[in-house]
């Protein structure tokens, strides 16, 4: 499957991103978006993206356009960097997918591609021979890091974290000698663990239970405050808080909102509707992707004076769209996701009333999400799928037996459905890798894992879509998952 592009940025196998193919998608770019002052490049740590970055930089200079490098740094960090110069920037990363797999993402000086610069690049491109990659560039690779390690001690001054004992899942995330820099820079101890030299596909959104139960023991045993981290690239964070949970990155986002003084917030349909009842003026709820959530935000009018609008996703990365103010200083505009701010904000928040970080989870609306994802799952497949579960109600209704019954639907973005009793269940195929994602929303985290794994389990066994095949009675041969109830509420939602 040759390279293409998802829901963020270009994404294929290494075999298949070959030198030709990068300087092709790189000259398409530079063809069809501003570059403004230049071109600042970053990647990640997988084991192709220094090549890659080399292929990128010579076939920028092959156009004259002045490169700098950034080196390997965070996403959001290249992001800011590059905007605050008027520069364009290329990532190389594959974010969270496999190691075998990587990728590009395209920034103007405005900020992200949007989905029309996006198709203005795909019909840019052309046939390319690769200039040779031996090119001379300004190395700012320090000064980049720098940079954005200095927003945070702006933002929220060196007490903000004080006291506190902070893991750092270092695994390979770019970002992890920065997350010990910060946690340190604003009064918390940082303390490392995990350490790879091999990449790490680290998906925020479905960490398997061995690894929750081993960042749950890290936390007990060192007695931490909090466990944090981020994927490849460090636009989606992990946290853990100091009882061993996992703090969902829909929480982590209004959480974040709150401390920053957003006041209208975008964010995907299949986020979690405890911030419904966060305060909030207004929730605007968009298609999955960070291009989805910044053409809400801009609807809203972010980058306007006065309209105080952020947007996240449900893997915690957290988009700033107005200058806000800190506990200690300015925090400037970022409209790219970002994983330190959602990783440090709400614990600062804690600190600063007094409480530990599970306090404040446990203080909003009792509204849990689950997600996963079958891999190696076709992406027509997984299309087919939910285009025939959302057209033809006998076999949502034997997909569905035992789980629940609907009682709405939301096609923003694949099926997302309202089951009786207020539940959510939602399957869309990924945008990014051959993958069904399933995503739950239940009052409490057991019954929203139980959800996903049916949906999952059954997705997993049904015979492939064809034409709708009605099966009004039984759960049409797709046994694989238990009978989990009807309505399974209950709990202490904690």
């Amino acid at each position: 499957m040759a390279p293409k592009f998802g829901t963020s940025g270009l994404r294929g196998l290494v075999s298949e991103l070959t030198p030709d193919c990068v300087a092709a998608h790189v000259l398409a770019f530079l063809a069809a978006c501003p570059a403004g002052t230049g071109l600042c490049l970053g990647w990640d740590l997988r084991p192709s993206s220094p090549a890659i970055a080399g292929v990128v930089a010579a076939a920028a200079r092959s156009r004259g356009v002045a490169v700098s490098l950034c080196g390997a740094v965070p996403t959001p960090a290249l992001a800011a960097w590059a905007g605050a110069r008027g520069a364009a920037a290329i990532m190389v990363t594959g974010s969270h997918i496999p190691a075998d797999r990587n990728g590009l993402k395209f920034y103007t000086p405005s900020g992200e591609i949007t989905a029309e610069q996006q198709r203005a690049i795909e019909a840019a491109l052309g046939p390319l021979s690769a200039p040779a990659e031996t090119v001379e560039c300004a190395d700012c690779s320090g000064a980049c890091a720098a940079d954005y390690h200095a927003r945070y001690v702006r933002a929220f001054g060196p007490a903000a974290l004080s006291g506190l004992r902070i893991g750092i899942w270092d695994h390979s995330t770019v970002a992890r000698d920065l997350l010990a820099q910060v946690v340190r820079a604003l009064g918390g101890l940082p303390l490392p663990f995990g350490r790879s030299a091999d990449f790490v596909p680290l998906d925020t959104e479905a960490l398997d239970p061995a690894a929750r139960e081993a960042l749950a023991r890290r936390v007990r045993d060192g007695g931490l405050d909090a466990v944090i981290s981020a994927d490849g690239d460090a636009d989606r964070p992990l946290v853990v808080d100091d009882r061993g949970r996992v703090v969902p990155g829909d929480i982590l986002g209004p959480l974040t909102a709150r401390t920053v003084g957003a006041r209208v917030l975008c964010t995907p349909v299949t986020s979690n509707g405890a911030v419904d009842a966060m305060g909030f003026d207004r929730v605007r709820r968009s298609a999955i992707g960070s291009p989805k959530v910044i053409a809400a935000m801009l609807a809203e009018g972010a980058g306007c004076d006065g309209a105080r609008v952020a947007g996240y996703e449900a893997n915690g990365g957290f988009l700033l769209g107005f200058d806000a103010a800190g506990p200690a200083g300015p925090l400037p505009a970022l409209m790219t996701r970002d994983a330190v701010l959602p990783a440090i904000a709400p614990l600062a928040a804690a600190r600063a009333r007094g409480i530990a970080l599970s306090a404040l989870v446990d203080d909003l609306p009792a509204r849990f999400t689950a997600s996963d994802r079958l891999a190696d799952y076709p992406t027509d497949r997984a299309a087919l799928l939910v285009a025939a579960l959302r057209d033809d109600r006998a076999r949502l209704g034997a997909f569905l037996s035992g789980i629940g019954t609907e009682a709405g639907r939301d096609l923003t973005d694949g099926l997302r459905l309202r089951l009786t009793g207020g539940e959510v269940v939602h399957l869309r195929p990924s945008g990014n890798a051959p993958e069904l994602r399933c995503y739950a929303e239940a009052a409490n985290p057991a019954r929203a894992a139980a959800l996903v794994r049916a949906c999952l389990d059954r997705a997993a066994v049904a015979p492939d879509p064809g034409p709708p095949n009605p099966a009004p009675h039984g759960n049409g041969g797709m046994d694989a998952a238990a009978d989990i109830g009807d309505t399974g509420r209950g709990g202490d939602g904690n």
